[in-house]
């Protein structure tokens, strides 16, 4: 999961991205990384899987099924705190981050929680892991937010069993259009273009994150033969609290901040 969001400037898909995105990510969550884990690390650590801004439960969402049995990748994952609890669950996973500070936690994590899974330090756009390995790819705010989706949803279609998922919780379009480098947090106004989403500089700490019009993200996951089979819009409870503050409750209660998409390979 990201951190909070201040200050974003759309590069817009019609320019030309002039900079290395792997790279400045990279140095981006080393940076961060410690800082991250201090002020987020309890909240991620619950026992229940939970997703998002407000740890809404997977019991409520079911955005993920039953994961025993199954061979699943997260992308972005982290402290590995989410696929430490699918591990537990029974699932056999596999986590993925382009930061080696944050591979650093998910080793303490899973050290802590007693469990032990094969953490790989990669980019989610290119993955040294072999065709038709998953039955299960998922991340929350990881590698579908900070890795191009031009390149990453091609990547997970290589990497999923025929009838496997991709399950992947993000920004919303909507939140993207309504915040700017002019703006504290979301705005309850659109504040920039919605045509032309692609590459977004969050400024106060020069990350590289990535979003698309929701007709886009439609062509995009159809194309590289996904069946999509619910977007899931996140509200949290009226009671809910969270340790980030990219966007308030009042606003997450009127319009979707987050959303999940979850997607099927066809056969």
């Amino acid at each position: 999961m990201g951190p909070p969001v201040a200050g974003r400037r759309n590069l817009g898909r019609s320019q030309e991205l002039n900079v290395d995105h792997v790279t400045q990510n990279r140095e981006a969550w080393d940076r961060i990384s410690n800082e991250y884990q201090a002020a987020h690390g309890e909240q991620l650590a619950v026992d229940e899987v939970v997703w998002g801004n407000w740890s809404i439960p997977e019991r409520e969402l079911v955005a993920l099924g039953d994961v025993a049995g199954k061979d699943v990748l997260e992308l972005g994952c982290g402290a590995a705190r989410f696929s430490i609890k699918l591990t537990l669950l029974g699932a056999r996973c596999v986590g993925v981050d382009v930061s080696p500070h944050q591979l650093e936690h998910a080793r303490r994590a899973q050290h802590e929680a007693g469990v032990e899974f094969p953490l790989v330090e990669a980019n989610a756009e290119d993955l040294p892991l072999p065709d038709g390995s998953f039955d299960l790819v998922f991340s929350d705010h990881g590698g579908m937010t900070w890795a191009d989706p031009c390149h990453t949803v091609p990547e997970v279609a290589r990497l999923l069993r025929p009838g496997g998922s991709l399950v992947f919780n993000m920004s919303s379009p909507l939140i993207t259009i309504c915040t700017d480098e002019s703006s504290d947090g979301a705005a309850p106004e659109l504040k920039r273009d919605y045509f032309g989403m692609h590459a977004v500089t969050d400024q106060p700490w020069e990350a590289i994150e990535f979003q698309l019009p929701y007709g886009e993200w439609i062509r995009l996951l159809q194309a590289n033969g996904f069946e999509i089979e619910e977007l899931i819009e996140l509200r949290p409870p009226p009671e809910a609290t969270s340790t980030y503050s990219w966007v308030s409750l009042e606003w997450a209660r009127r319009w979707p901040a987050e959303n999940i998409w979850k997607a099927r390979r066809q056969a």
